[in-house]
């Protein structure tokens, strides 16, 4: 089981950090691009989760699993992917000098301007911004925020998939031929 778990996991994270980060590089100065998209490459990443408890289901339980144990070994995948996630986010902000979020907070204040923001309220839009730099350069302010951003949908996924996998009739086990 730990070996699906840290197999699907890492699966699962390494697509979701490769995705984020070609949305980052493509978009070029504009580094938040669409969040809807990035969900969507979260959602993708966290299939291997759904793959990960049909695996351990079909091997170890010989196609039943229950709810529970089918939740946890979600869980655990979804953990295993958003720490890797969360520790390539890092190691990509490394390489790049920490240079995200002084770009995000440019890109999101050029944007509200351009939507004719202004006065008072650019201002206080600007000084949030400012705050959001000053305190994502904290990693105990970053890894957290980005571990959030991820293991929501990693719990979604691994509850729907505990959900659906627990019938031994949805997508049952292959018997060999």
């Amino acid at each position: 089981m730990a070996r699906i778990i840290i197999i699907y996991g890492l699966i699962g994270g390494l697509i979701i950090i490769a995705g984020i980060i070609a949305t980052i590089v493509i978009g070029g100065d504009r580094p938040h691009g669409s969040v809807w998209l990035g969900y969507l490459i979260m959602l993708l990443g966290m299939a291997a989760v759904f793959m990960g408890v049909k695996q351990h289901r079909d091997q170890a339980g010989g196609g039943v699993i229950r709810f529970f144990p089918a939740l946890g070994v979600g869980l655990a995948i979804s953990l295993i992917a958003s720490l890797a996630y969360v520790l390539i986010w890092e190691a990509y902000l490394a390489a790049t000098n920490y240079e995200f979020m002084a770009q995000y907070a440019s890109a999101t204040l050029e944007a509200r301007r351009a939507e004719g923001l202004s006065g008072e309220a650019y201002r206080q839009l600007e000084t949030q911004m400012n705050q959001m730099i000053v305190q994502y350069r904290s990693p105990w302010f970053r890894m957290p925020l980005t571990f959030a951003e991820i293991f929501p949908v990693g719990l979604l996924v691994s509850i729907v998939s505990a959900a659906l996998l627990r019938n031994s009739r949805f997508l049952p086990a292959r018997t060999p031929a």
